[in-house]
């Protein structure tokens, strides 16, 4: 049986692995090439970390990633180029009909955005550096060495801030996360797969790998005999007389989100009437957790403790929301359903007519239609929040004092289009999700009107019993600033990127 140590950890990016949480210190920055052969220099030379575990854990790390515009400044053929994903290609901003569908319009158009749009610069590349507390300065210093100023320019530089395990609304964050599958002994067969599970396949966040499907995505892939700069890369498991280029690389979505915490707070507690335990409670419902990051859903499940913070529930008792709203956040992120809709599963013999009546297309409610298995559109989050922590107690004040605040969210995965595009728009920012009627998530949705003059501004929690609670006129609370796609390749496809000639002609002998 394979072992997860017999995966390629040594090419790859440690940020796939490793959430660098104790690295409390960090430094994102946006950047331009100025000079292509300095660059390249420095590309050889950078101490990328590597996704290889130390005893003690490294005091710092460093991670790369380039939009597309950056690879083809580098050198990378056309041909290279043409072979990874049309959103990776075209970018976040590729069209109005795209930004529709992330909800990126109103005060979340890309015309407002400070970086990343046709108006605010695409960067070439993404720098993220991390550090423990007090070490950040040197580390940047030894990472940018001699050539760096030569080789970059700065368009920005992304701000970020030591928060903790808590998000800037005051939540618990990083609780819910895939669980990587790098043994590979998870098997992607639909049949085995009809309950919730948490354990991935790698090809779901890593690309060169078999994904949920059993299927290689669409990568660029390389003929050695006509590029002799290819002959280091790895080989293509599902082809070996090609190199991989992409193989122990993903796709890194980067979003600048401005989070009004104080608007946030402030508005629960009037519509709460100021009382506490009322605004706390409201606040729960929208986002499916207390604040310490109990799931609501957690008092209701057999077996399952309060103290579980983790992984291990489902909402399939709780199909109607009375406990954990359908809208709350963390259910639209990650509804945690299975290959077949709640009630198909077990092994009695009731579980086992159920499961087969809906194999065959019966008896399932037209709702349950409208949430797809999550298991194919996880995202391997490891955002990091920015600007000073603001506790609701402090928020709720008139004169809570006003700063940036918000998160620098990033995610990591295989498919672009099948994972945070999915998510962002069938489940995030869709207003019909599961079931519902012109309500989008009530901590990230845009509040525009729909298309046919609705209103989007309303968020609903059901009740065991009595009537619906209804909070009217919800603000919005979240603002896109930027955003923008990279690709993060593995250690030997930086070393190709920096072998490259200099002439236009990467990519080709």
């Amino acid at each position: 049986m394979k072992k997860s140590s017999d995966f390629e950890f040594d090419d790859l990016q440690g940020l796939l692995r490793f959430g660098y949480g104790k690295l409390t210190d960090t430094c994102f920055m946006l950047l331009n090439i100025a000079n292509v052969d300095v660059a390249k220099r420095w590309l050889d030379k950078a101490p990328v970390s590597r996704a290889i575990k130390t005893n003690p854990s490294p005091d710092t790390a460093l991670q790369i990633a380039f939009s597309v515009q950056g690879l083809r400044a580098l050198g990378v053929n056309e041909s290279i180029i043409d072979d990874f994903s049309d959103e990776f290609i075209y970018g976040m901003t590729r069209n109005e009909n795209c930004s529709r569908r992330l909800g990126d319009i109103g005060r979340n158009a890309p015309r407002y955005w400070k970086w990343g749009s046709d108006v605010a610069e695409v960067p070439h590349v993404l720098l993220l550096l991390y550090a423990k507390k007090g070490c950040l300065e040197a580390w940047r210093a030894t990472v940018e060495g001699e050539y760096f100023s030569q080789a970059f320019q700065l368009l920005k530089h992304l701000p970020t801030s030591d928060m903790g395990q808590i998000e800037p609304f005051g939540f618990e964050d990083g609780i819910s996360q895939p669980e990587i599958d790098w043994a590979d002994r998870h098997s992607t067969d639909s049949h085995a797969n009809d309950r919730y599970t948490n354990l991935l396949a790698a090809g779901e966040m890593v690309l060169g790998y078999r994904n949920e499907y059993g299927q290689y995505t669409a990568r660029p892939l390389i003929d050695p005999k006509k590029d002799r700069y290819a002959m280091g890369l790895p080989n293509a498991e599902d082809d070996l007389t090609l190199k991989d280029f992409s193989r122990n690389g993903t796709y890194l979505v980067l979003r600048q989100l401005d989070q009004n915490v104080s608007g946030f707070w402030q508005f629960l507690d009037k519509v709460s009437d100021s009382v506490p335990e009322k605004r706390e409670q409201l606040a729960a419902s929208m986002v499916g957790r207390e604040q310490n990051g109990t799931p609501l859903i957690a008092e209701h499940i057999p077996g399952v403790s309060r103290k579980d913070h983790g992984n291990h529930f489902t909402y399939d008792l709780d199909p109607k929301g009375n406990h954990c709203p359908v809208s709350a956040h963390v259910r639209r992120a990650n509804p945690r359903t299975g290959d077949l809709p709640p009630g198909a599963t077990g092994f009695s013999v009731t579980a086992s007519i159920s499961r087969l009546i809906r194999i065959l297309g019966f008896g399932q409610k037209p709702e349950e239609d409208l949430v797809a298995s999550s298991r194919f559109h996880r995202l391997l989050r490891r955002g990091r929040g920015y600007g000073p922590v603001l506790t609701p107690e402090d928020a709720v004040k008139p004169d809570a004092p006003a700063a940036e605040r918000g998160l620098q969210f990033i995610c990591l995965v295989a498919n672009i289009g099948r994972q945070f595009e999915f998510v962002q728009n069938a489940w995030i920012v869709n207003s019909k999700f599961d079931g519902l009627q012109e309500e989008p998530d009530p901590l990230l949705g845009n509040r525009e009107p729909l298309m046919n003059g609705d209103s989007t501004d309303h968020f609903n929690r059901p009740t065991p019993s009595g009537p619906v609670q209804k909070t009217c006129h919800l603000p919005q609370f979240t603002t896109v600033l930027g955003g923008g796609y990279f690709f993060m390749p593995g250690l030997r496809a930086l070393k190709y990127i920096s072998a490259l000639p200099a002439n236009g002609n990467g990519g080709s002998s």
